[in-house]
């Protein structure tokens, strides 16, 4: 099977069903493991980006949060979110089959405190910096939650069984 053809029909169908012009699908072990289309639109949930959607069946069916051995068909490169997803669920391959700069002509989704072109310089600005108003609320109590999150991970910091470089 061509996946990334059905990545392209996937999200050529939701375009056509009123929904966004993204999809995604997961591959594992050669057949399909999960795949979406995004469905911001239908949903009215801002998250529901198709690799977020796909990530978690994925993940639902392999009752893990890990992707390893999986190949992620993306139809175009990952907004800051999705890309964060994509890094946590640790798949062995993320392909995009288009760039910003390509369909930049068709499709635009700039909104009040994200812009695309500028959204991986703000997001490593310092957060006082930041479009999006933000400040930092000091609480020790926060921190007692990770103690205890440790505590119960038999003193390690670390999430068991999750894949490191």
């Amino acid at each position: 099977m061509d996946f990334a053809q059905r990545t392209i029909d996937l999200a050529r169908q939701n375009v056509e069903e009123g929904g966004r012009p993204f999809a995604t699908v997961i591959v594992k072990d050669g057949e399909i493991l999960a795949e979406s289309p995004n469905k911001v639109a239908q949903t009215s949930d801002p998250t529901a980006h198709a690799e977020i959607l796909a990530i978690r069946d994925a993940c639902r069916k392999l009752g893990t949060e890990h992707l390893v051995g999986a190949t992620i068909y993306v139809l175009a490169h990952p907004c800051p979110m999705c890309l964060g997803s994509l890094y946590y669920c640790s798949p062995d391959e993320v392909v995009f089959l288009t760039t910003r700069d390509a369909y930049e002509p068709h499709y635009v989704d700039d909104r009040k405190y994200f812009e695309l072109d500028s959204f991986y310089g703000e997001f490593a600005k310092d957060c006082t910096e930041r479009r999006l108003p933000m400040r930092h609320e000091p609480r020790d109590s926060a921190v007692d939650v990770y103690r205890l999150w440790q505590e119960r991970n038999g003193g390690s910091r670390r999430v068991p069984g999750a894949p490191t470089a």
